[in-house]
């Protein structure tokens, strides 16, 4: 093992304000998750995003876990997800009773692959057996093809809930990832690109569905004196501190993008003289955030394998992990359908997660480049 310091996949970068900004929750006396920092973050949210509404929750999960529950899934609906994600998006679906279907990816953007999904919508259309929701996930950063995504779902009247968890600062044409799905979730855990500690949204131009989903998330309780629910709701509302940081971290949420970009930009030209690594495309129709800076391995011309590459580097002292392991490879997930066109499989086994926050030093990431050179092609590499 080295000496030098450990160097991470992904941690909280913060800009210097959001001390200051919790203070403010302390005078205020609204540490309870309520209060006008929670509007200002929601406020905020929405300016940045272009979102007509939001509610600040406790959870990216616990955001998908509402738009279910307000788009009405139920026992025994199917629910239709990109096959290669989080299972923080996935998990909502069997809250209610409901079965996951997992449809692949497309190899030129690892999101939701347009042409399988409208096969299958065609195909379910005829033996009446249509999803109740769609959910298509914006994948390290990068945008799912949205618009078309959504008008493939319109023909059948199927909503479109867009787990943009990682895709905070993301662009789809001229707009924020996630701006046109019936909902969208977000996801500000601390390794994503902007944190608020724990915490998540759940963003529509629906209003009326987002009051709805702030009424839910602070148990279903009516508005009168007493202690009145009419349904059962969830403990689900963002904390205010927690929103405090959200305020400070939008404020560079830019920043932090272009620094992820640059990040990737320095990997992508070290990388490019290695024979066999390839890193993650960048879809025509859109701006990655490169939350995470992720490459393939070509068997046929690198001699070790992404697990191997990443033991090499934690001796080192450096975090990498492989991609997300498809859903249907999942023990949890072992009954469920899977309709694959062999994409997801194939980056799981191929793909590297490399060290990508914003707040890494220019000899951080030629640290990661030297540590990783070695490890793929040897000590003379260095």
């Amino acid at each position: 093992m080295t000496d030098e310091p450990r160097i991470f996949l992904s941690v909280p970068h913060m800009s210097g304000r959001e001390q200051e900004l919790v203070g403010e929750v302390f005078d205020s006396n609204f540490i309870a998750p309520a209060g006008p920092m929670i509007d200002r973050f929601e406020a905020a949210f929405c300016a940045t995003t272009g979102h007509r509404a939001a509610a600040a929750l406790s959870s990216g999960t616990g955001a998908m876990d509402i738009a279910l529950r307000l788009l009405g899934v139920e026992q025994g609906d199917d629910v239709w997800v990109a096959d290669l994600t989080f299972i923080g998006g996935v998990s909502p679906v069997r809250y209610h009773g409901a079965n996951p279907v997992f449809l692949d990816v497309s190899a030129d953007t690892w999101t939701l692959d347009p042409a399988l999904l409208a096969n299958e919508l065609e195909i379910a259309a005829r033996s009446g057996s249509l999803p109740k929701a769609v959910i298509p996930v914006d994948l390290y950063g990068q945008s799912c093809d949205l618009d078309q995504i959504v008008s493939l779902c319109d023909r059948y009247r199927i909503p479109v809930v867009v787990d943009s968890a990682e895709a905070m600062g993301a662009r789809y044409k001229d707009r924020h990832a996630g701006k046109g799905a019936k909902f969208a979730i977000y996801s500000f855990n601390g390794n994503k690109i902007i944190t608020t500690s724990g915490g998540g949204v759940l963003a529509s131009d629906d209003d009326e569905m987002i009051a709805r989903a702030r009424y839910l998330s602070q148990q279903a309780r009516q508005p009168v004196a007493h202690y009145e629910h009419t349904e059962t709701g969830y403990n689900y509302r963002m904390p205010s501190l927690c929103a405090a940081v959200g305020v400070g971290q939008l404020e560079v949420l830019e920043e932090r993008v272009r620094r992820r970009r640059e990040i990737f930009s320095t990997y992508a030209g070290a990388f490019e003289k290695i024979p066999g690594v390839s890193m993650m495309p960048e879809a025509e129709y859109g701006t990655s955030n490169r939350w995470l800076t992720v490459i393939t391995l070509d068997p046929t011309e690198v001699e070790v394998t992404p697990a191997e590459v990443c033991l090499k580097a934690e001796a080192q002292n450096v975090e990498c992990r492989p991609v997300w392991k498809p859903m249907h490879q999942q023990p949890v997930f072992e009954t469920a359908r899977v309709v694959s066109n062999g994409t997801s499989d194939d980056l799981f086994t191929r793909g590297l997660c490399l060290p990508s926050g914003s707040a890494m030093s220019d000899q951080d990431v030629q640290r990661v480049i030297g540590v990783l050179s070695e490890a793929l092609m040897g000590p003379q590499a260095g």
